[in-house]
């Protein structure tokens, strides 16, 4: 257990970093989900709705460094080419 004062404000805040960060990616891997989802059913105007939130979700955890950037951009890639396959 930390004894020092600073140590045990920096377990206070990696605990609530730890959270924040847990729900942020939460969030990016069920809108990534909910695309995947619209994508095999073929409803074309909820993977409009859903492609544009799962791409500002990337966005966001990549600019928050959650991941990196070229992890988002390559999964916003490889999502678009699915969407822009149903679509052609």
């Amino acid at each position: 257990m930390a004894t020092h004062q600073q140590a045990k404000k920096r377990i206070r805040q990696t605990a609530r970093i730890t959270e924040r960060n847990r729900a942020a990616r939460s969030t990016m891997r069920s809108s990534i989900k909910a695309l995947e989802t619209a994508i095999e059913a073929g409803d074309k105007d909820k993977i409009g709705q859903t492609f544009t939130t799962a791409m500002a979700n990337l966005h966001k955890a990549a600019s928050k460094g959650l991941i990196k950037k070229e992890t988002a951009s390559r999964k916003i890639s490889r999502l678009s080419a699915r969407v822009k396959g149903l679509s052609a």
